[in-house]
């Protein structure tokens, strides 16, 4: 069993920066596959990023060249830098993890994560 707890949301105004952190539990951190999905209030649950566990990364369009994702496999933690955020990317932001042999492959589909952590809220004021 795997044990994900997201921390770092909070509240910034557009145009600025923020960070989130997912702190995983277990020993073999290095064979899963970790994503970042979001939730805004009403709507479903998308992708944001993810990174695979040779560290290859992956975005949503809407956060290609603004998020970043990296991983580090020592500390067990997942991190997604955000820039530039705006009103559109407020939501309540999950951390996700799939045990996988493959190596350089990203999932995309939440039904194909295991794991979740319980969210943590980053709100964008105008």
């Amino acid at each position: 069993q795997v044990q994900l707890v997201e921390s770092g949301g909070g509240l910034v105004q557009a145009g600025g920066s923020l960070s989130v952190s997912c702190a995983a539990s277990g020993r073999t951190f290095s064979s899963y596959v970790m994503g970042w999905f979001r939730q805004a209030p009403g709507k479903e649950r998308d992708f944001v990023a993810g990174i695979s566990r040779s560290g290859g990364a992956f975005y949503a369009d809407s956060v290609k060249g603004r998020f970043t994702i990296s991983r580090d496999n020592a500390k067990n933690t997942v991190h997604l830098q955000m820039n530039s955020l705006t009103p559109e990317d407020t939501a309540v932001y999950y951390c996700a993890a799939r045990d996988t042999i493959r190596t350089n492959y990203v999932y995309t589909n939440e039904n194909e994560y295991t794991y979740w952590g319980q969210g943590t809220q980053v709100t964008v004021s105008s």
